[in-house]
């Protein structure tokens, strides 16, 4: 069971992820979420110049990309190629939207990465979280990264429960994952790769790969 949560299983290739390399020496995904916001000052003097214009101040915009007027981007962000950056979305910083990915109508994000192709196309919030190449989350869903009490965030497994040390931590998206209208993905949620979340579902803990999520405590397998 602890296996399934690593980055190893979590995400078939990190090549489809800009921020390949902040995976290096990594176990568990939620291990990277303090790095995020240096790795992109790194990361973003060494992109070429002539695929990437630097905006502002420690933004780095894809000149592929769509970025909508109305948008709002802080610092320190990567925007990939062929992305879309749709009305008035939220990007608060520590920020890396991958290759075609879409942010969509009022969405929000912060201390995130987005594997290349995710959707986050109306109404989410995003924060504290990685998901996966091609993930998708569903309007109005969102990620729940403080507890209510405020105390540390446990990612809890059958076998056993992992202390993260961290306060703020939404959810670990595997590849693929969808995520059904209005769910709410509690601290601490991690999604196996190829999982479907029933809509207006609340997750919280492990949820195994290639799985369909219908509300807490019936999960059932997908049938090949």
């Amino acid at each position: 069971m602890m296996n399934e949560l690593t980055v190893k299983e979590m995400y078939e290739s990190l090549d489809e992820t800009i921020a390949k390399d902040i995976f290096e020496g990594v176990t568990y995904p939620w291990e990277v979420l303090p790095k995020i916001g240096a790795f992109i000052l790194d990361l973003g003097a060494s992109l070429s110049e002539e695929e990437y214009d630097k905006v502002g101040e420690d933004v780095w915009i894809a000149k592929s990309a769509n970025v909508f007027p109305s948008a709002y981007i802080h610092g320190p962000a990567i925007i990939g190629k062929e992305a879309e950056v749709r009305h008035c979305a939220f990007i608060r910083g520590n920020a890396i939207v991958g290759e075609g990915c879409v942010v969509g109508n009022s969405t929000e994000l912060k201390n995130v990465i987005l594997f290349n192709k995710v959707q986050v196309p109306h109404y989410n919030y995003v924060g504290d979280s990685v998901l996966g190449f091609k993930s998708h989350m569903g309007a109005g869903s969102i990620t729940s990264n403080v507890k209510s009490d405020k105390k540390l965030v446990v990612v809890k497994t059958p076998d056993r429960n992992i202390e993260t040390g961290m306060k703020k931590f939404g959810a670990m998206l595997g590849d693929h994952v969808e995520v059904g209208c209005g769910t709410v993905l509690n601290p601490g949620s991690v999604v196996g790769a190829h999982t479907d979340i029933y809509p207006l579902s609340m997750v919280r803990g492990f949820v195994p790969a290639g799985s369909i999520y219908k509300k807490q405590g019936e999960v059932v397998k997908k049938r090949l």
